[in-house]
């Protein structure tokens, strides 16, 4: 029987290989290579797997690999997946895929109206994991006359991926017992070189099961940053907490710049966040946004040294509202690495905002901050009906 492998070292797993995954053709290519290879499971668990040319794409691949046999797991929101065809998911249940919506909009005692299971988590094999924002749409794939929207996840392979493994099938099966790894589990550390290993911990939010592990990640690295942080986020709306870590951060001569979206696919919330833009250049905190496509990638770089990636906003809702999951690399040439790609980003796609009220008329500024104080109530009520478990 093969445990996951105990932590060390600040909750961090050392035997690692990580990989940087761009959004669009590269991460789909990947994905459909990595099930296609699968020997022992697959395991996916998404917010959003639409039937397009990438969903139809996925689950034709799925369907394969559950005919050959794999032991094959797919768990979708039941709201953002909602018109996933009743023919489709009888076809991948006849193939042998297990398949099941995640827990419903409404649900007795508990009144879980509006709790998502937002994160973007595959697992192969119990070895490699894919963790990151992209959901399985046309939009996050690269087509012809169509770019992706900008996102990036992380290719795991290792220690990481086992408790993953152990996470997707608690999740998926409601058992808190993990199941047990694969028999040559013992042997993959070893096929990591040394100077290719990375220390790698899994980082979740589920304020329900009383979990904040990234919010908590982010309230660290910004508290004991010392030279700079680099923020990519896609819906930016910090609570108090974290806009006065990041505020200190600057005054302890930390350089703080955040990428967020120029053009958004939540207008409402672009409003939202816009009407924070007079307290972050107040600060001295550099605003980019982000003009080719929509921005949806949501991930941190502090100090050429730590990486933190995955389906987590900062704001509220992934606070409190949401499952999340992140993945935590301390690093130092694979930090740099991500680092270079957030730097060519803001040169080569982005324009500075210096000044925020330009051009933006009374009824404008007006429309922002009703924004802003609509999306707090909106969380105030989240927080007020979920339960939260001891």
């Amino acid at each position: 029987m093969h445990r996951t492998p105990k932590q060390s070292n600040g909750n961090y797993y050392k035997n690692n290989r990580v990989q940087l995954v761009n959004g669009g053709k590269e991460y789909f290519s990947l994905l459909e290579q990595l099930i296609d290879a699968a020997i022992h499971s697959v395991h996916i668990q998404t917010y959003i797997f639409n039937i397009d040319e990438t969903g139809n794409t996925i689950a034709a691949a799925l369907i394969k690999a559950a005919k050959r046999g794999i032991p094959v797991y797919l768990l979708v929101v039941g709201y953002a997946s909602r018109h996933i065809p009743v023919a489709l998911i009888a076809r991948m249940k006849n193939a042998g895929i297990n398949f099941r919506f995640f827990e419903p909009i409404l649900k007795s005692n508990y009144f879980y109206f509006g709790r998502r299971l937002h994160h973007k988590v595959v697992v192969i094999d119990a070895q490699f994991a894919l963790v990151g924002g992209l959901n399985i749409a046309n939009r996050y794939n690269d087509l012809p006359n169509s770019r992706a929207w900008l996102d990036m996840a992380i290719m795991v392979e290792g220690e990481a991926a086992a408790e993953l493994y152990h996470y997707c099938y608690s999740l998926w099966s409601k058992e808190k017992e993990p199941t047990t790894l694969p028999p040559y589990y013992e042997k993959l550390h070893h096929l990591i070189p040394y100077n290719e290993k990375c220390s790698v911990r899994v980082r979740r939010n589920d304020w329900i099961k009383a979990k904040r592990e990234i919010w908590k990640t982010y309230f660290c690295l910004f508290n004991n940053a010392m030279e700079s942080i680099t923020i990519m986020c896609s819906y930016f709306l910090p609570g108090q907490e974290l806009r006065k870590a990041l505020s200190k951060a600057v005054k302890r001569g930390v350089k703080v710049r955040i990428i967020l979206a120029g053009p958004s696919d939540v207008v409402f919330v672009k409003h939202a966040e816009r009407y924070l833009y007079n307290w972050l250049l107040r600060h001295h905190i550099e605003i980019y946004e982000y003009q080719p496509t929509i921005l949806h990638a949501k991930m941190a770089v502090v100090d050429h040294h730590w990486v933190t990636i995955g389906s987590y906003n900062i704001n509220n809702i992934s606070a409190y509202a949401s499952i999340e999951l992140n993945l935590d690399i301390r690093n130092k040439p694979f930090a740099n690495h991500v680092q270079n790609e957030l730097d060519q980003i803001i040169i080569n796609d982005c324009i500075r905002i210096k000044h925020p009220n330009n051009n933006v008329t009374f009824p404008g500024t007006l429309l922002q901050r009703l924004s802003y104080e609509l999306i707090r109530l909106l969380l105030y009520l989240f927080t007020f009906y979920f339960k939260q478990e001891e």
